[in-house]
């Protein structure tokens, strides 16, 4: 078992400062200021400058600069924000929300870095519960890890860094191409140059509803849609939270459609049910099926495109909540390309998302590798040869 030690005894670990809004003469200089939002487990570069303070900002106020190469944490922040950490790759200032962790006597930054991503969710446990739970200078000098010898720590930092590059280089492609994606949608479903002979028809005489529901408790799993798509209720929510009594639930068939009869925003996002042969879903959601005459592949894109949602909102009910009802949507004219060129439509759509779906479990495969290099590294149970071999 590795000897813990506390990284205020490995770190000088210090907080900044915030100019006053009210001089003009301390902002819109040339010395970076880091806000505390910015601090997200990643490398802060120039680039990601939003404010830039003055020297007469940064003398008369607590603001303090912070050396290139060091760990900023976040001690305050909403949602995931507290306890995140981030690598100055410049010499930049920070608000007093923010701690700045400086390695000394050899320590390196990379590493103690990697050890703050590590026990994330440990640095938020210990956030103090006056108020706000926040994080405080003293907190953060007492967050414990195995002691490592410096000539390991390097080694440890640049395995893990090349994990981290390769996940950010596949995020990266993910972006691009769902940005394509987009582009490729509105071209093929708004700006299809065939449309000028595609004929417009009722909504209903392409989709029919589902009916069927269940005649006793517990007939087939329960199903939940949300805005990220389906999913098993219990999984979606970490426990069943359906009525104890589901008959009467309507009966999902794979390849389904469902969507939720009221919005709060307008938007109504429609999911096909492709998780289980049969499922449960509430009563409250629209269930339907695409007939022989559409495409369900073309039906799944064309009722999440942009433009359906706009010709959707001219029609829905209005209020504090929006309701949409089957019947409703049946009733909408929409303009539709004959089935042969609708499995082509779909067919290129198909491909493009398969690319993305490729990359998604590609950067989750490398986030899993890393997560359990972490677990051997970080705990000293494992050592990096000079010859930068795992052992």
């Amino acid at each position: 078992m590795k000897v813990g030690v506390k990284l205020g005894e490995i770190a000088t670990i210090y907080s900044g400062g915030t100019p006053s809004r009210g001089e003009p003469s301390y902002w819109g200089g040339d010395i970076p200021w880091v806000k505390t939002t910015q601090i997200q487990n990643g490398v802060i570069t120039e680039q990601d400058i939003e404010e830039w303070i003055t020297d007469e900002g940064l003398r008369r106020s607590a603001a303090k600069m912070v050396p290139k190469g060091s760990v900023l944490m976040a001690m305050i922040g909403q949602g995931k924000t507290r306890g995140q950490v981030a690598i100055l790759n410049i010499d930049a200032t920070t608000n007093q929300n923010a701690a700045a962790i400086l390695a000394l006597d050899g320590n390196d930054p990379g590493y103690i870095y990697q050890q703050l991503l590590f026990r994330y969710k440990q640095i938020r446990n210990i956030s103090n519960s006056s108020g706000q739970q926040n994080l405080n200078l003293d907190l953060i000098r007492s967050i414990t890890f195995p002691k490592i010898d410096n000539a390991q720590q390097p080694l440890i930092a640049n395995l893990l860094t090349a994990w981290d590059t390769a996940i950010v280089k596949t995020e990266q492609l993910i972006s691009a191409k769902e940005k394509q994606f987009d582009w490729l949608k509105s071209t093929l479903l708004l700006r299809n140059p065939n449309a000028k002979h595609w004929k417009t028809y009722p909504l209903g005489q392409f989709i029919e509803e589902k009916k069927e529901k269940s005649t006793f408790p517990d007939l087939y799993p329960c199903l939940t849609s949300s805005r990220r798509g389906m999913f098993l209720q219990n999984e979606y929510f970490s426990r069943q939270v359906a009525s104890k009594d589901n008959t009467g639930y309507k009966i999902m068939d794979r390849g389904d459609f469902t969507f939720r009869s009221m919005s709060d925003d307008g938007i109504f996002v429609f999911n096909q049910q492709n998780i289980v042969d049969k499922g449960l879903i509430s009563p409250a959601y629209g269930v339907f099926a695409s007939k022989c005459n559409m495409d369900p592949d073309y039906l799944y894109y064309f009722l999440n495109s942009s433009s359906f949602r706009r010709s959707l909102a001219r029609e829905v009910q209005g209020g504090t909540r929006t309701a949409l009802k089957l019947n409703a949507l049946k009733k909408l004219d929409v303009d539709v390309p004959e089935l042969q060129e609708q499995k082509a439509i779909a067919n290129k759509l198909n491909v493009a998302k398969q690319e993305i779906n490729l990359l998604v479990e590609l950067a989750e495969q490398y986030r899993k590798q890393k997560r359990g290099l972490m677990q051997k590294l970080l705990t000293g149970e494992w050592r990096v040869n000079t010859d930068k071999e795992v052992a």
